[in-house]
C-alpha cells in the first residue's frame, strides 16, 4: 500500500478501521492465540494507515508463482502458522526470489522444513510478499510497561537493534512533534540523513508510521507488543517488511487517577493543616512519638496538636486523648508513630472521625516482606477516603505553616524549594544539606513506600502552591508512570521539576527493588518520559540538590548564546567542555565584539570564547569584561572562571562581581551567571558570598555552575520561554 494512498487517513481512525481491526481481534480471541498472523497483521496495518508490502497467501506451488508474478519479482516467501513463531528458524524463510520457476521450488521447500520443524503445525499456507530493496533498515514498535503503559519505540532496525539497543521511547498516543522527536532522538541519527552520499529518509512519512501505531495500541489495548522490523525507509517513502503483534486479552490499563481537584481538596489539609493529631505521642525520650511533639512544638507549629494515647492525661504539658474519636474538634492530619501491626485499627478511627490525611511512621510493611499489612490499610484508606503518607517515612516538614511532622530535627530555614524522597537516608541528606548549604525549603516530604500518596500527589499540591517555585523528587520508582507524566507536563510549564531516579543501572536496579519494594524497569524509557514530560533529570543525589538550589536564583535567559570569561586558561577548556556536555552553546564571537574585548585585556591574553583575561589582572579587568557581557544585547549567559591570584582576590573579585550584577540590575539587565572558582581555601567563602548573592558559584569545580546554568536551560526550553 503506498503511503501517499494513505494520506487523507489521518490520526483519529474513524469506526470503519476500529470494527476492521476489532473483527481480526475478535478471531484471535476465539482461537485462544496469544498472536496474530503474518496476514492478520496486514490486514491491521491496512486499516490504521501503515504501509505494507503487497503480498498474498499461496494455498499451493502454482498459486505461488501467480501471485508472485503480479506483483513483481524479486519476492520473499515465509511458511504461515499459529504454531511456528520464528520463521527463520524453521527453514521457513526464503527471500530474493526472482522467476516463477523457483517460487514453485520455494514453495515445496518451505513446506518441507515446516513439516521436519513440527510435524503437528497448523500450516494456513505460504505468503509472498514483494521484496523491499534499498532503503535505511528501522524499527517501529510498541511495548506495554508496568508503569506507564503503551509506550511507542523507534530505532535502527534489523539485526542491530539487539544489539545497540538505540532505541527510544515516547508515551503513546504520539503527537506528530514527538514522532519526529524521536527520528533525532537515537543515538545514530545521522543515518536517517544519508550517510555518504545515500539519500536522506522520508522523514513525514516515518513519523506518520509511528503516530499510526501509537493511535492502534491506545485503542485497542489488548494489543502489548507490536513490532514493525524492518521498516525500509527511503527517500520516497516508509514500508514495513514485517508485522509481528502480541495480544493479551486480560490485560487492564491502570484506572484513571484522581481528579486534580480532589487530589488538591486533600493535599492542602494534610500539608496545612489547622490541626494535627499524634497517635503514640509519648513523653518519654528516645520514642518516636516523642520526637514528633517535640517537633510540632518547638518547630513553632501554631495549630491544635493532639496527642493520642491509650493512659496518658497529657503529654508535654498538652492534654491527651485515648482515641482520635475522643477529640472533641476537627483534625486535618494524624501522624502514626505506633507499631506496624497496630496501625490498621488506628488508622479506621481516623475514617470514622472523617480525617483526610494519615502520615504513616512506622516501617514493618511491604518493605518488610508484610504485603499483606499494607493492603489491609490500603483498603481501609480507600473506604474512608483517608490519604496515606507513607508507611516507613520520616514524616514531613512544611516550613511556611512551621510544620515540622516528622521524628527528624526542625528545620527552619524558609524558601521556596520542595523536595521529597522515597528513602529516609536520602531525606537526611536532603536536610543535611539544605541546613549547610542554607538552602530555604518550602517542603522536605517522604514518600517510602507509597502505598497512596505518590509524586504526582505531591506535584498537584506544589504546583497551586504560591511558596513553592521548583519540586525536586527522589525516587525508586513511579508507581503510575503515565499519571506522573500528565501532571509533570502540565506542572513543568510553570515550575521546574527536577527528577533524580535511583537504579538506572540493572544493579542499582536490584538494591532498588530490594529497599522499597520497588522495580527500576528500562531506564531509557524513564529517561525519554521524563524528558517529553520536560522533566530536568539529575544524575547524582548531588545534582538533584544543587539543581533545587540553584535553578531559582538565576533568572530565566533570553536567548541561547554562552559566553565563558575566564582568568585561567585550564578553566576555560574545561568549562567549554562543560557547556558542550550539557547543552548549552558556545557563541561565536562576533569581530566587532571581539575588538570591544580586547581593549580590555592583555595583547597575550586570548579574546574568542571563552575570553581568557590572565591570571595577573586586577580586579578592574574583570569588572570591564563582565560589564561588557552583561551590557551586549547578543550574549544571553556568562560563565565566570575566576583564579586565585594576590592582584585579585576572592572575596576583591566576588564583592566586584555582586556590585557589577547589582548595578546592571538597576539598568533593567538580568541575565544568568555562574561562577567557578579555582584558588585555595579562601575561595570557598567567595563561592559562598557569590552564592548569597544570586550568581550560583562553585570552589574546585568546572562542572557543577555549569550542569546548574543547563539545568535552567532546559527547563527554559521545555516551558516554551526560549
Amino acid at each position: 500500500m503506498a503511503h501517499s494512498q494513505d494520506a487523507a487517513r489521518k490520526v483519529d481512525f474513524g469506526q470503519q478501521a476500529k470494527a476492521e481491526v476489532r473483527k481480526i481481534l475478535d478471531t484471535v480471541k476465539a482461537d485462544k492465540r496469544n498472536s496474530l498472523t503474518a496476514p492478520e497483521g496486514k490486514l491491521v496495518c491496512d486499516a490504521y494507515g501503515i504501509p505494507v508490502p503487497k503480498e498474498g497467501v499461496a494455498k499451493s506451488a502454482a498459486d505461488a508463482a501467480k501471485l508472485a508474478t503480479g506483483m513483481g519479482f524479486p519476492v520473499v516467501m515465509k511458511i504461515v502458522s499459529p504454531d511456528i513463531l520464528h520463521k527463520t528458524e524453521a527453514g521457513g524463510v526464503i527471500v530474493g526470489v526472482k522467476t516463477a520457476a523457483e517460487a514453485e521450488k520455494a514453495y515445496d521447500t518451505i513446506l518441507a522444513n515446516a513439516k521436519k520443524y513440527k510435524a503437528d503445525a497448523k500450516i494456513e499456507g505460504i505468503q509472498v510478499q514483494q521484496m523491499l530493496l534499498g532503503g535505511t533498515e528501522v524499527i517501529v514498535g510498541s511495548i506495554t510497561d508496568g508503569s506507564f503503559g503503551k509506550l511507542v519505540a523507534f530505532g535502527l532496525g534489523g539485526v542491530l537493534v539487539e544489539v545497540l539497543k538505540d532505541v527510544t521511547f515516547r508515551l503513546a498516543p504520539a503527537t506528530n512533534a514527538d514522532a519526529l522527536s524521536m527520528l533525532d532522538g537515537i543515538q545514530a541519527h545521522e543515518m536517517l540523513n544519508g550517510v555518504r552520499g545515500g539519500d536522506p529518509v522520508n522523514r513525514e512519512a516515518l513519523a506518520e508510521i509511528i503516530v499510526n501505531v501509537s493511535q492502534l495500541v491506545s485503542d485497542f489495548p489488548e494489543i502489548v507488543e507490536l513490532d514493525l522490523n524492518p521498516v525500509f525507509a527511503t527517500k520516497k517513502d516508509a514500508i514495513a517488511a514485517d508485522v509481528r503483534i502480541v495480544v493479551d486479552f486480560d490485560y487492564k490499563p491502570k484506572p484513571a487517577p484522581r481528579s486534580n481537584e480532589e487530589i488538591v481538596t486533600a493535599m492542602n489539609r494534610i500539608m496545612m493543616p489547622k490541626a494535627v493529631a499524634v497517635i503514640g505521642a509519648s513523653a518519654e525520650a528516645g520514642k518516636i512519638g516523642n520526637s514528633v511533639m517535640k517537633n510540632l512544638i518547638n518547630g513553632g507549629y501554631k495549630g491544635q496538636i493532639y496527642p493520642i494515647h491509650p493512659k496518658a492525661d497529657e503529654i508535654m504539658g498538652i492534654k491527651a486523648y485515648k482515641s482520635v474519636k475522643d477529640v472533641p474538634g476537627v483534625i486535618d492530619t494524624a501522624v502514626f508513630a505506633i507499631p506496624a501491626k497496630l496501625v490498621a485499627a488506628a488508622l479506621t478511627e481516623c475514617g470514622e472521625k472523617k480525617i483526610p490525611g494519615a502520615v504513616l511512621i512506622p516501617s514493618g510493611f511491604a518493605e518488610a516482606n508484610e504485603p499483606a499489612l499494607q493492603e489491609e490499610i490500603v483498603e481501609i484508606g480507600k473506604k474512608y477516603n483517608v490519604r496515606l503518607m507513607g508507611p516507613n517515612i520520616y514524616g514531613f516538614y512544611y516550613t511556611p505553616a512551621n510544620l515540622c511532622a516528622t521524628f527528624c530535627t526542625a528545620y527552619d530555614v524558609k524558601g521556596s524549594a520542595a523536595l521529597s524522597s522515597q528513602s529516609g537516608g536520602i531525606g537526611m541528606a536532603i536536610i543535611g544539606f539544605s541546613r549547610s548549604a542554607k538552602m530555604g525549603v518550602s517542603a522536605i516530604v517522604g514518600l517510602g513506600n507509597k502505598s497512596d500518596i505518590d509524586e504526582d500527589d505531591l506535584l498537584a499540591f506544589f504546583e497551586q502552591d504560591p511558596n513553592t517555585t521548583i519540586i525536586a523528587q527522589h525516587c525508586e520508582d513511579l508507581k503510575d508512570g503515565r499519571a506522573f507524566a500528565e501532571a509533570a507536563k502540565r506542572v513543568s510549564k510553570k515550575k521546574p521539576v527536577v527528577v533524580l531516579k535511583a537504579g538506572r543501572t540493572s544493579a542499582g536496579a536490584k538494591a532498588a527493588s530490594s529497599h522499597t519494594g520497588a522495580l527500576a524497569g528500562n531506564d531509557k524509557i524513564y529517561e525519554d518520559v521524563l524528558k517529553q514530560s520536560g522533566v530536568i533529570r539529575a544524575r547524582s543525589l548531588r545534582q538533584l540538590l544543587e539543581f533545587a538550589r540553584g535553578i531559582p536564583v538565576l533568572p530565566t535567559p533570553k536567548g541561547e548564546n554562552v559566553l565563558i570569561i575566564t582568568g585561567a586558561g585550564g578553566s576555560g577548556v574545561l568549562l567549554s567542555d562543560a557547556v558542550v556536555d550539557n547543552g548549552l552553546s558556545l557563541m561565536a564571537m562576533p569581530p566587532d565584539l571581539d575588538t570591544a574585548f580586547r581593549k580590555f585585556i592583555p595583547p597575550f591574553g586570548a579574546a574568542g570564547n571563552p575570553v581568557d583575561i590572565t591570571g595577573g589582572e586586577p580586579p578592574i579587568t574583570y569588572v570591564n569584561t563582565v560589564k561588557l557581557g552583561l551590557t551586549d544585547d547578543r550574549i544571553h549567559a556568562l560563565i565566570l572562571g575566576y583564579w586565585h591570584t594576590i592582584v585579585t582576590p576572592p572575596m576583591v573579585f566576588a564583592k566586584n562581581m555582586v556590585e557589577v550584577k547589582n548595578e546592571m540590575k538597576a539598568k533593567g539587565i538580568d541575565k544568568p551567571m555562574v561562577a567557578s572558582l579555582a584558588g585555595d581555601v579562601e575561595v570557598e567563602e567567595a563561592a559562598e558570598y557569590l552564592y548569597q548573592n544570586g550568581i550560583p558559584a562553585y570552589a574546585y569545580s568546572t562542572e557543577l555552575p555549569v550542569e546548574v546554568l543547563g539545568a535552567k536551560y532546559k527547563w527554559a526550553r521545555g516551558a516554551g520561554l526560549l
